[in-house]
């Protein structure tokens, strides 16, 4: 591609990630400085993420979210329609985390009064995804492996699931979700704020 092409147009979930982004920025009154020095994350980035001229990973999403004090489904939730009561499959929203290989299916979105939501994650044998931090710290999950296997290290203990094994745990610090394969792992993911 030439300098002066356009290069592809950002799916429409990246162009409403990216003015939510900037809303919450503008919101705390922070400035891209500002906000690069609390998450870690390069001005740059967080630019080209604001603008949705690229997709965030779930690593820089994490980040965010931490900052802003909100798990990652509730922050995808308010790029969304106002949650309905009953979640038909085919409006659950699903987000994708190509250089990771993983996707995230919304399968119970928060709901305002309710602090629990539900979460199918899928990862690619042999992705490894690293959270540096809790979104919200002493979020409580519980991970439920449907298929495959799952290693989930929480701070220095690392834990090996199996199908039908379920983790249970409140998230302090760092987190990784690594699929040792051979097959690609299907879970579900059960958070509860505190």
């Amino acid at each position: 591609m030439k300098r002066d092409e356009p290069g592809p147009s950002p799916a429409p979930v990246d162009l409403r990630l990216g003015a939510r982004l900037a809303e919450l920025r503008a919101e705390h009154g922070w400035s891209l400085g500002e906000l690069a020095e609390r998450s870690g994350v390069s001005r740059s980035t967080l630019s080209r993420a604001e603008r949705a001229e690229t997709s965030p990973t779930a690593s820089l999403l994490n980040r965010l979210c931490a900052v802003y004090g909100r798990t990652m489904s509730q922050l995808l939730s308010e790029i969304e329609a106002a949650p309905a009561p009953v979640v038909r499959a085919a409006d659950q929203p699903v987000w994708e985390d190509r250089a990771s290989g993983f996707v995230r299916r919304s399968v119970s979105p928060p709901h305002g009064g309710l602090r629990g939501e539900l979460v199918e994650g899928r990862l690619a044998a042999g992705a490894d995804i690293a959270y540096d931090r809790p979104p919200v710290p002493g979020l409580e999950q519980h991970i439920w492996v449907l298929e495959g296997a799952l290693t989930v290290t929480d701070r220095d203990v690392e834990h090996r699931l199996g199908g039908g094994d379920c983790l249970r745990l409140r998230v302090w610090g760092p987190t990784r979700f690594r699929c040792p394969g051979p097959e690609d792992v299907r879970y579900v993911l059960a958070v509860v704020r505190p």
